[in-house]
């Protein structure tokens, strides 16, 4: 039994300490959507500050760092694709997933709230659809697959056509970080092109390093204690001053650095983005935690429907199983967001429902996923399969 299809993925050839980056970032996401999810459906936490610290602590680095990776990437993807075959598949990928998804989700809450008058979601309404593309923030985590999309297809376009090297789209990306800033620090209103502005830079600097990050040579080089050590204690030192500022009672609460303290926030996340590319670096060295590399390979997928597979464990295990000691809801609720999505994406593959995440068909996993029997103990020989994922 395969449910998570991990040797379809293992066997890819696949940039590893990529998907080990991904993996561990997209774990962090769910550990602070997972507090999220059962603080504000009125699950104390209070009595265990350990879990506020934590989420506080490993906060601030995560979503920088899959826009760095997605940087990473544009250069080869623009030389083997071309520019409108590049967009096209980020519509695919991303754009495409994102209103699926945050269709479900929206719908989701509506009804929710017309069920029950008690409902966490009762200020929903369908305005929210279309705050998907223009105001993101609105609808929650969706921002993060809006902004990832518009950065990828502006710097794209800006990099083939208006033909700006690396330094200058990392001046483009520090003048846009500016302006963010400046929006935070006013608590000014701009829509989707806040998130645009502030992580534009990010992906700027995944594509300035990318002939460094992604040559084996130099990755070895780097995959040794000499470096990951001293990164180890910076990044402790910083996330610890990062979260004793975050800490202090503000109506910013834990973004507080990130909007009112923004150049703080820039060395943070860079510093955090480094320490965890050398976590990846390392663990693909040695060979360790494989299973870091499919939840990695799966992150936007994850990422898309976390919160609602949160919200139905939660209502499992809380209100069906009646289980209320709050570090348990945590684990089974952030295992859950997890675990879970992993496995629906899988079956849907298998059981021709791709549509859900992407508009054109997988061929190669969907293939392969057809001939194989993952979902029971006796595995049939997958045929061999040809396409591109």
């Amino acid at each position: 039994m395969d449910p998570f299809n991990s040797k379809f993925i293992l066997s890819e050839q696949r940039m590893q300490w990529i998907d080990y980056d991904k993996g561990i970032s997209i774990i962090l996401v769910g550990f602070g959507h997972c507090l999220f999810t059962l603080q504000s459906h009125m699950i104390d936490l209070s009595a265990y500050p350990v879990l506020t610290y934590l989420a506080t602590f490993l906060y601030g680095f995560r979503m920088p760092l899959f826009f760095i990776v997605s940087g990473l990437l544009v250069g080869r993807s623009l030389q083997s694709k071309g520019l409108n075959r590049y967009i096209g598949d980020r519509a695919n990928n991303i754009l495409y997933p994102l209103l699926i998804w945050g269709i479900i989700e929206i719908t989701m809450q509506i009804v929710s709230a017309k069920l029950s008058p008690f409902s966490a979601n009762g200020h929903v309404s369908p305005t929210k659809y279309v705050q998907l593309l223009t105001d993101p923030r609105e609808t929650g985590h969706f921002w993060y697959l809006n902004a990832l999309f518009c950065i990828g297809v502006i710097y794209a376009f800006v990099r083939q056509v208006l033909k700006l090297g690396h330094i200058a789209q990392l001046s483009v990306g520090l003048a846009l970080f500016c302006v963010s800033s400046n929006i935070h620090l006013h608590d000014l209103k701009a829509g989707l092109f806040t998130d645009v502005f502030q992580f534009y830079i990010f992906f700027a600097i995944g594509d300035f390093l990318s002939d460094v990050l992604l040559n084996e040579q130099v990755r070895q080089r780097l995959s040794r204690w000499v470096v990951f050590i001293p990164l180890g204690i910076a990044f402790l030192v910083m996330q610890y001053f990062f979260a004793q500022i975050n800490l202090r009672p503000s109506a910013e609460g834990i973004n507080f650095v990130e909007h009112k303290m923004p150049f703080f926030y820039l060395i943070e996340a860079l510093v955090g983005c480094a320490f965890s590319m050398s976590v990846s670096f390392m663990l693909q060295k040695y060979g360790k935690a494989t299973w870091l590399r499919v939840i990695g390979y799966h992150s936007l997928f994850i990422y898309c429907m976390q919160m609602i597979v949160m919200d139905l464990t939660r209502i499992a295990f809380n209100r069906v199983l009646h289980i209320s000691y709050p570090p348990a809801l945590v684990l089974a609720v952030w295992a859950g967001g997890i675990i879970l999505p992993i496995f629906i994406y899988n079956f849907c593959l298998k059981y021709r429902l791709w549509w859900l995440y992407t508009y054109k068909r997988p061929k190669r996993q969907v293939e392969y996923l057809r001939t194989a029997n993952i979902f029971s103990p006796v595995r049939s020989s997958p045929a061999k399969v040809s396409g591109e994922i």
